[in-house]
């Protein structure tokens, strides 16, 4: 049964853990943002399904689908093939991440009336801590002046998730898509984690699901019977120790307001599977010229680039390497982002094995000067 949370403002904190009386959190994320993008500046295209995303004969996949072709099975990272198999009536529309970026900014633009501590996760999606906002405001009544500034001035809808922290935040927030708002204080947790599936917790994915499921744990509640000695020998000190506190709600990770890229990459998928490797080869140059576009214009270097071969069978390999002696791959140097690209290729099967996917990314160390 879906866990749910009624909408009010009332606090309650007898009992609750600790970590979660300090904040109040709102996870916003748009609804089928690009698609819905497309159809607010294509009116002709309301009430159709609509899949942003490669060609339906590509071998791309789906950005993102409205929610008329999501009731046919259409889903996020599905490939675009099957996607067309699926809503044989759907209108395929290639994404413009410029145009997406430029309504992110202005989204955001309507969170800082708000709060400056906003946590942006995708151009989709971002946290808010709103628990010192200068109009005195309870969370919900921020949510719901966001959605009504979203709808009004961007011709947007957006779904929000009210908590104590991050993880119950963003959690809250999938429960009444689209358009609504849910709320856990910290008095509900209890009863609000207790039977939620574990699959729904950030960080359990289908095969992590799986893992718990061979030790019988499918909801939160299947947890809690556990001691830490028994959830440590299943899955390790660590894991067992963040399995026990997210079960219970338990999510001490603050509202970061500038959180520094990691690493930037670009990556093809061919629309047919490669061998040739001379035809590898200027794929693979073409990827490394893209890379370093995107590193220049972001004024970002790094030491160490990750290549990723991904065969026709779909297994994936990567191949890494690191710069001594405090060297860099920069935005302005294409040819030896390509040349350590192609030593790394050599150390794969690829030309030996069809290829489906190049792909190169570099870790950042390093912002240029402005």
């Amino acid at each position: 049964m879906r866990p749910s949370a009624p909408e009010n403002s009332g606090e309650n904190s007898g009992g609750v853990h600790p970590s979660l009386l300090e904040r109040k959190i709102i996870h916003v994320d748009m609804d089928a943002f690009y698609a819905s993008v497309e159809i607010r500046d294509n009116p002709e295209l309301s009430g159709r399904p609509v899949i942003v995303g490669g060609s339906p004969d590509s071998r791309g996949v789906v950005a993102t689908a409205s929610y008329e072709a999501r009731k046919f099975g259409v889903r996020s990272a599905m490939a675009c093939s099957r996607a067309a198999r699926l809503c044989p009536g759907a209108v395929f529309i290639r994404p413009d991440f410029e145009k997406y970026r430029a309504v992110s900014t202005r989204i955001r633009e309507i969170f800082s009336r708000y709060t400056m501590l906003i946590e942006p996760v995708a151009l989709d999606e971002a946290y808010l801590d709103v628990t010192d906002n200068a109009d005195g405001l309870y969370a919900v009544q921020i949510a719901k002046k966001i959605q009504q500034a979203v709808r009004e001035e961007l011709g947007l809808s957006c779904s929000a998730g009210v908590a104590p922290n991050k993880m119950l935040a963003k959690i809250a927030s999938d429960l009444r898509k689209p358009g609504g708002i849910s709320v856990v204080l910290p008095a509900q947790v209890v009863g609000f984690m207790r039977a939620l599936p574990l699959r729904k917790i950030n960080g359990i994915g289908p095969a992590t699901e799986q893992r718990l499921a061979r030790h019988g744990l499918r909801v939160c509640g299947d947890v809690w019977e556990k001691t830490a000695g028994e959830l440590a020998g299943m899955f390790g000190e660590r894991m067992g120790a963040w399995l026990a506190d997210r079960s219970r709600g338990i999510d001490g990770r603050r509202v970061q307001t500038s959180r520094e890229r990691k690493s930037i990459g670009c990556e093809e998928t061919f629309a047919r599977d490669v061998t040739a490797p001379e035809i590898l080869r200027q794929e693979l140059a073409g990827v490394a010229r893209q890379l370093a576009a995107r590193m220049e214009k972001r004024e970002l270097s790094g030491r160490t680039l990750t290549l990723k071969v991904k065969y026709a069978d779909f297994t994936q390999v990567t191949r890494a390497e690191t710069l001594d002696g405090g060297g860099v791959f920069s935005g302005g140097d294409a040819g030896g982002i390509y040349a350590a690209a192609l030593g790394l290729l050599e150390k794969t099967e690829a030309g030996r094995r069809p290829v489906r996917l190049l792909g190169l990314a570099i870790r950042v160390v390093s912002r240029g000067s402005s």
